[in-house]
């Protein structure tokens, strides 16, 4: 039985659903969940979005229907709703939905996960995983083609988005024939590539080309430039008017460098540092943060990393980037 089928039969045995996203959600959990459930409104099921949190206005355009609550919201709104089937997009544990959410889920309504990220420890066969799938709209979007759901723009709109987001606007490895065969359908309903794209990624203000400015500043490598990284601190984001959503993509300038194989960005969040890497693929960034007690794909992933008291950031940086170039070096041994 593939995904699909697992998919479409759970899909079935369910009358009333409930869908959420890990707690501080990107767009590729956020899109997922509203264009699965104006889906599954459209195949005849009573569906609603619940997150932690009430979407950010920034994610606002893509819910014309308004499919997504806050969970405080939701029960107020909603006190009867009891849900048979509570569908996860972009995670595959309920320990990152969010504490209010986890405790509403409980143990007694069958879960199904919808994911592309590594798993371990879990059933596969009753869930929809893929660790090959560019993006979990990815996913969603061919499950939807499976149930005979039409794209319409409404639809089409968030999974495109979350498309974009998860590759980096296609600019990652996993993305496939298959990636962009779906992303033709959906630019068929009549979605605009520029207003798609400036709707996600936001037309900037002066000020968010000064804090990249910034960050760029504090770029460094390695002596043999195959690891490079950036920081990132709370009082550049405060001073520059930006919040953290406007600077995941910056890893990503690092990627141009002549022989990068890593690029991580450090951010500092005080007791500790947020880690992302990125790879052009051919080195798995994913092993590297497992190493440091994170997770991710070959080509993205992410850590935190604890500050030991008395510590300075660029000592948590210094060590940290000789520990990713010992796994780095055993990567390429073992290659």
């Amino acid at each position: 039985m593939t995904i699909l089928d697992v998919f479409k039969s759970r899909i079935q045995a369910a009358e009333r659903i409930l869908i959420t996203t890990h707690e501080f959600p990107d767009a590729d959990g956020i899109g997922s969940e509203i264009s699965l459930c104006m889906a599954l409104r459209e195949f005849g099921k009573k569906c609603f979005c619940i997150n932690e949190e009430p979407l950010l206005e920034r994610y606002q355009y893509m819910d014309p229907d308004k499919v997504v609550y806050g969970f405080k919201d939701f029960q107020s709104k909603n006190p009867d709703f009891k849900p048979d089937l509570i569908i996860v997009v972009d995670t595959n544990t309920k320990l990152r939905v969010g504490t209010d959410v986890c405790r509403f889920i409980g143990e007694a309504v069958p879960v199904l996960y919808i994911d592309h990220h590594p798993c371990r420890g879990r059933d596969l066969s009753t869930h929809c995983i893929d660790v090959t799938a560019a993006a979990t709209g990815q996913l969603v979007g061919e499950m939807i083609e499976y149930l005979g759901v039409q794209f319409t723009k409404k639809i089409a709109l968030p999974i495109y988005t979350a498309i974009i987001i998860d590759t980096s606007s296609f600019r990652y490895p996993t993305v496939s024939a298959n990636t962009h065969r779906l992303v033709a359908k959906l630019m068929a309903t009549g979605i605009n590539p520029p207003e798609a794209y400036n709707g996600i990624y936001g037309t900037k203000r002066v000020h968010h080309m000064h804090l990249l400015s910034r960050i760029l500043d504090t770029a460094a490598t390695n002596a043999d430039e195959s690891i490079a990284w950036m920081l990132l601190r709370q009082e550049d984001i405060s001073k520059f008017a930006s919040d953290v959503e406007d600077t995941h993509a910056f890893i990503n300038n690092l990627l141009v460098l002549n022989n990068i194989k890593v690029a991580c960005m450090f951010r500092d969040d005080g007791d500790h540092i947020k880690m992302s890497l990125r790879s052009s693929g051919d080195y798995d960034v994913g092993v590297i943060a497992l190493a440091l007690g994170g997770g991710g794909h070959s080509h993205s992933a992410a850590t935190m990393i604890k500050r030991l008291p008395g510590e300075s950031t660029e000592q948590v940086i210094s060590k940290t980037i000789k520990r990713v170039e010992e796994v780095l070096k055993s990567l390429e041994t073992e290659s």
